[in-house]
């Protein structure tokens, strides 16, 4: 039986404007979590998004989200 993998990812900007990326990879009911930046990885199950959003933050003190100010359309 084929995996299905799946890959999202989570970026968040730091005071400087630097974009820092973690990527959530998918297979099965298997999440890997990876960093663009630094290399940092995990596999986890639950909540990987929050753990990414996580990880930047207190790596890189990157905490702006670029999808924040958008304003839905009307």
């Amino acid at each position: 039986m084929p995996q299905n993998n799946t890959m999202s990812k989570v970026s968040r900007w730091d005071q400087h404007g630097r974009e820092h990326v973690v990527r959530v990879r998918r297979t099965g009911i298997q999440r890997t979590i990876r960093c663009d930046t630094c290399g940092w990885r995990r596999t986890t199950q639950f909540l990987p998004w929050l753990k990414a959003e996580e990880h930047l933050a207190e790596a890189h003190q990157a905490t702006v989200d670029p999808g924040a100010d958008r304003q839905p359309s009307r």
